[in-house]
């Protein structure tokens, strides 16, 4: 549970946060793990799941742990799957981001994962849009390179479209 609330985070103190979060739920109501709606690992991955999305701002209405919402719907296998293929991918991106030399890592952690305008991320730099702009293309291409090196097929990332 750790692992997947710390790649699903980033962050140590969250994962730490989730991991109690997660065992204190199945202590405190037993009766919503369902074996007949899946394993307990399952359960166990949707409730850090939810957990984790909670903390990063992306409620879903559908489940709210605290208040004995009886819709929890535990993740099948096919979901964990995904999670941890998603996870792994973030994990990957993270590390190639973080190879970044210091400049272009600015940029790209500003503009693509912050979301910030050209202009605003060229005052937070202080330099000139256009470099902002240049830093970001060079970036871009590095990262891309970083990620083909180390995943086959990842040179069809999305988000940068």
């Amino acid at each position: 549970m750790f692992r997947f609330a710390l790649h699903m985070s980033g962050r140590e103190d969250v994962a730490e946060e989730v991991t109690q979060e997660v065992f204190l739920a199945l202590l405190r109501h037993p009766e919503r793990f369902d074996p007949g709606r899946g394993n307990l690992s399952s359960f166990l991955y949707g409730v850090a799941r939810n957990h984790v999305l909670r903390y990063l701002g992306q409620r879903r209405e559908s489940v709210n742990i605290e208040e004995g919402d009886t819709a929890l719907d535990p993740a099948g296998d096919a979901d964990i799957l995904v999670n941890l293929t998603r996870a792994e991918t973030i994990e990957s991106v993270r590390q190639a981001v973080l190879s970044l030399p210091a400049g272009y890592r600015e940029a790209v952690v500003l503009c693509d994962l912050e979301e910030l305008s050209y202009a605003d991320a060229a005052a937070v730099m202080k330099v000139p849009v256009g470099t902002v702009r240049s830093r970001l293309n060079r970036g871009r291409g590095l990262l891309l390179e970083k990620l083909r090196a180390t995943r086959p097929g990842a040179g069809t990332l999305r988000c940068w479209a």
